[in-house]
């Protein structure tokens, strides 16, 4: 899970989700903002939708790979996804900023649950069945979202033997409880699936960089490009992420960056 590029909706399905967003914020009260929220969300987010046609289209051009999902980036992107759950804030339902692209098997356990920061501790503001619809507690959000900061600040992901997100941030302190949240809201350890994508995405790059570093130099420049595109349009973007973060640490990585130096501003420069 790296950071998504920013990118600006098209001018006429920004408007247009302005004036969604207006039709919900003139409800008289907060739960009728929520069950407008929800059935205008449904309504207008269909194929057949100019301004969501618009949506998908712009967050399928900020994913990595090719449309892949921006939680697990594995599994084709295929939903819009709310960061802040529509029907705790109504006012961001049509909000660009507030969307994500992701795929069902992320999306899915995802739902609702949401947290807030709060006096220094992750309060749960899920509203479950039965709950009295109204505000959540104001805070922070506990789960990082990969539009506004760089997740890669609260883990890494281990190279050398699990593959498992490893929490960095200091123990005890809220950004760690916000990496601990994250993964699990997320289940980004758990599924094995993903682990052993991870590793085998971890052989393919590394055989496809030294692949390129052979194109480069035998001045098979088209050959190299070729190379370069396909990794650019693969999936586990994280996994190439960690490999320029952390070449330093890996002898052959470190040798095969040194050769391609160009490949560190591969889709995205290392910071």
């Amino acid at each position: 899970m790296i950071p998504v590029p920013s990118k600006a909706l098209p001018k006429a399905a920004a408007q247009r989700l302005k004036q969604y967003q207006a039709s919900v914020d003139t409800r008289p009260n907060y739960s009728a903002r929520v069950e407008a929220a929800k059935s205008l969300f449904s309504t207008h987010n269909r194929s057949t939708n100019a301004a969501f046609k618009s949506v998908r289209k712009t967050l399928q051009e900020m994913c990595f790979g090719v449309g892949r999902c921006m939680y697990c980036e594995d599994a084709p992107a295929d939903e819009v996804e709310h960061f802040r759950p529509k029907d705790l804030y109504p006012e961001a339902v049509f909000a660009w900023e507030n969307y994500l692209y992701a795929c069902g098997p992320c999306n899915g356990p995802k739902n609702n649950r949401f947290s807030v920061i709060s006096r220094g501790l992750i309060v749960d503001v899920t509203r479950r069945h039965g709950d009295s619809v109204r505000p959540p507690k104001k805070g922070k959000p506990a789960l990082i979202n990969p539009r506004a900061e760089n997740p890669l600040n609260y883990f890494m992901l281990d190279l050398a033997n699990t593959f498992e997100f490893v929490n960095i941030s200091p123990s005890g302190s809220v950004d760690h409880d916000r990496a601990k949240y994250t993964l699990e809201v997320l289940r980004l350890n758990e599924r094995e699936f993903l682990k052993t994508v991870r590793r085998a995405s971890f052989s393919w790059y590394r055989a496809l960089l030294r692949d390129y570093d052979d194109q480069i130099s035998a001045g098979n420049a088209p050959k190299a490009k070729e190379i370069k595109d396909a990794i650019c349009a693969a999936p586990q973007a994280t996994v190439w992420a960690e490999m320029k973060r952390q070449r330093h640490a890996y002898d052959e990585l470190k040798t095969l960056f040194d050769r391609a130096p160009d490949a560190l501003a591969w889709p995205f420069p290392v910071e």
